[in-house]
């Protein structure tokens, strides 16, 4: 079975993450950040987007009532323009071919992440969707990924787990799967991907299904 991330992996979900960002630095006064700017962070989640925007952590008073103002803008645009990646259709249609099934674990809220997959028309051939707010501790840890192969009933060692963050790869090691790096996701140039641990690391979806021989 292989599992991926949701954000920088499957869909390219940034235009609407940055969008939802600079409403909010809008509302606050301040200039709109280039898309370019933006979109290394849209895997990081609302931290990494508030940071970004706003110069914020979880340590600043504010912001807990910014995360909340941030994720009700992006509940009013999150189906704005959500694109599958490049080969990622034809990557799905390959591995249900091969009976190969598939599912989703990601931290990005139940809240978002079901509609999300819905409008993308994706719900009928997956296996299982696991969310960040599924579980006491969403990814490094690998709680969520050990609820999707309790879902799935497949065990840990047979499956591989892709994303585009350094938290796939330990989420992903730390279940005793095979990870796998997806290199068209949110990479800042800062990040080093190949001293993250993974199994593998690929350029086009197209290498994935080589990888289950």
């Amino acid at each position: 079975m292989i599992l991926f991330d949701l954000d920088g992996t499957l869909v390219d979900t940034a235009p609407d993450l940055g969008y939802a960002l600079n409403l909010q630095r809008e509302h606050h006064g301040l200039a709109h950040l280039p898309m370019e700017a933006i979109r290394p962070f849209a895997s990081h989640g609302s931290k990494g987007l508030l940071n970004i925007g706003f110069d914020l952590t979880p340590d600043d008073e504010t912001f807990e009532a910014m995360r909340v103002e941030y994720l009700d803008l992006y509940d009013q645009v999150f189906t704005r323009s959500p694109v599958l990646f490049d080969g990622v259709t034809e990557l799905l249609a390959g591995l249900q071919k091969l009976d190969i099934r598939w599912g989703v674990v990601t931290n990005k809220p139940r809240r978002f992440a079901a509609p999300l997959i819905e409008s993308m028309h994706l719900s009928n051939s997956m296996t299982c969707l696991v969310c960040g707010d599924d579980a006491p501790l969403p990814k490094p840890a690998p709680d969520t990924l050990f609820m999707a192969c309790e879902q799935s009933l497949v065990k840990p060692e047979h499956c591989l787990y892709v994303g585009d963050a350094e938290r796939d790869v330990k989420a992903g090691n730390a279940a005793g799967m095979k990870t796998v790096v997806a290199l068209w996701g949110y990479l800042d140039v800062t990040d080093r991907p190949m001293n993250w641990g993974a199994n593998f690391a690929i350029n086009y979806p197209s290498e994935l299904i080589a990888l289950m021989d």
